[in-house]
């Protein structure tokens, strides 16, 4: 019970923090964030009684404390010299995933990436909590919350609330502690970023530059047939006729799907761009991702891949034409897929059709029917489908594979209604004013990427739970406060931000 009132309160801190009307508001709430948030997971971990397989126990869980605080208070001054390392930084490193062997269980955590918010997070705070005489900006002051950013403050709040009654309360906590409290952090910060299309033109050759690395690696296991990580993934190539491979990554989908957003990223930026040799280097570097993925053999992120694609064409060329084109196509591969697979007459055959998600969204959908007001509380879906399948832990899935299914079971059609009217505030972030937007370009490729990933979620996991969903979301309320107010100068060509989020006009609703 404790423990929920004390989640409770963190979400409720971490949502105000989204939504605050002032610049130092919002810093003492995200100085409360990140204080509690840490101190209710160390919580958590010492009361499971999952220190016993780390040795030193409690001893070296205080000298990683150390160390942790020490890197972020060095990334803070790094930031606040070069405030444009921050989200550089931030892309880098959303990525890398470490493996951490806690109580006889692996979790893969993005610790890097929580370096780099804490430490931008420290060198936002501590000019604003000081006054503006410090290096903060007085602009800041007059940025109403939009509807985007007060959604994201309901889902996580009654995220939180769902966890109160759910079976499976540890997956709800692990999800706000270690997913949607700290991406909201950062989200607040890129969103108030001075961003300049200059910066973001070194952010897309960073991601280029790092998914062909890691696309590099995919080819080298592919090619020798042994991956570096995931023994679930390396058990699955032992026994099927096909290689799918991960790089980095712990999961062939996931790697799909940051490879299927870069490259429309790059298409987006090819689509604009006028010479001919850059035009030229562009296509090379996307034919080279787009081999890797292939290798990963992810459905959902060739899918999440042409959507991004059709929303350049909708936004460079036509709506009309686009959305013709996509109805044809859409009804046609429908059709072969279930004339070829027999998904139409259900059973085992259109259970393989599609790699074992329609028996996960057939059971999520029961799950629905049965409590369809609140559902069965946050992070249940697991355990309550393979209560309900009465499946192994072996076969169960974390999720449904379909974002909309594992609300709607969890959190029942009060958190369906919420995911919905997040989805607008998103789209509507992206798109409003995008034609007569100055910055175009910057803003047409941010939409077609949140495009793509929000398809891959509709068949495979993982929505406010992947960072990238929260920084795209960040970049495009960055660029469209900047579209809607007078140029002020400023930027990477004249005087830049004091700290990580020092510029920003009001937000676009």
């Amino acid at each position: 019970m404790a423990t929920d009132v004390a989640l409770i309160a963190v979400s409720v801190v971490a949502g105000a923090m989204i939504v605050a009307p002032t610049a130092r508001a919002r810093a003492w709430l995200m100085l409360v964030s990140i204080v509690l948030a840490p101190a209710l997971l160390l919580a958590h971990v010492a009361g499971a009684d999952q220190l016993e397989g780390i040795p030193g126990g409690t001893g070296t869980l205080a000298a990683a404390a150390i160390i942790g605080i020490a890197a972020a208070l060095l990334l803070a001054w790094w930031f606040r010299r070069v405030p444009a390392a921050f989200p550089i930084a931030v892309v880098v490193t959303l990525p890398f995933r470490i493996p951490l062997t806690i109580g006889g269980a692996t979790a893969s955590l993005l610790l890097p990436l929580y370096l780099v918010v804490a430490g931008g997070a420290i060198a936002w705070i501590v000019p604003r909590l000081r006054g503006p005489d410090a290096g903060s900006d007085p602009e800041e002051e007059d940025r109403p919350a939009g509807g985007l950013e007060w959604t994201l403050a309901a889902v996580l709040v009654l995220y939180a609330v769902q966890s109160a009654w759910s079976s499976d309360p540890d997956r709800a906590l692990e999800n706000l502690l270690f997913f949607y409290i700290p991406f909201a952090v950062g989200f607040v910060l890129l969103s108030r970023f001075d961003w300049t299309v200059k910066l973001a033109a070194r952010i897309l050759a960073v991601l280029a530059a790092l998914a062909v690395v890691l696309t590099s690696i995919g080819f080298v296991e592919f090619a020798t047939r042994h991956l570096l990580l995931n023994p679930k993934v390396i058990a699955a190539n032992q026994v099927n006729d096909y290689f799918r491979v991960n790089s980095l990554f712990f999961d062939p989908n996931i790697f799909g799907r940051f490879l299927a957003i870069v490259i429309v990223l790059l298409v987006a930026w090819i689509c604009w761009e006028r010479r001919q040799k850059a035009v030229a280097a562009g296509a090379l570097v996307i034919a080279f991702l787009f081999g890797g993925l292939l290798t990963t053999l992810s459905q959902s992120s060739y899918a999440a891949l042409l959507a991004g694609l059709a929303m350049i064409a909708a936004l460079r060329w036509s709506v009309r034409w686009t959305v013709a084109v996509v109805a044809v196509a859409a009804v046609l591969a429908a059709g072969a897929l279930a004339v070829g697979t027999g998904v139409l007459e259900g059973g085992e055959d259109s259970s393989k059709a599609t790699s074992g998600r329609s028996a996960l969204v057939t059971g999520g959908v029961e799950l629905f029917a049965e409590r369809p007001v609140v559902g069965w509380g946050a992070g249940s879906f697991a355990l309550e489908y393979r209560e309900a399948e009465n499946v192994s832990a072996a076969k169960a899935a974390s999720a449904s594979h379909t974002i909309p299914v594992t609300v709607a079971a969890e959190q029942g059609v009060v958190g369906l209604v919420a995911y919905l009217a997040l989805l607008f505030f998103a789209f509507s972030r992206c798109l409003r004013g995008i034609r007569s937007a100055p910055n175009l370009p910057v803003r047409a490729a941010i939409a077609a990427a949140f495009t793509a990933l929000v398809v891959h979620t509709l068949v495979y996991a993982a929505f406010l739970e992947d960072p990238i969903t929260w920084v795209l979301l960040a970049a495009a309320t960055a660029f469209g406060s900047a579209a809607s107010r007078p140029a002020s100068g400023k930027g990477e060509g004249g005087k830049p931000s004091p700290s990580p989020g020092g510029t920003g006009g009001p937000d676009a609703p």
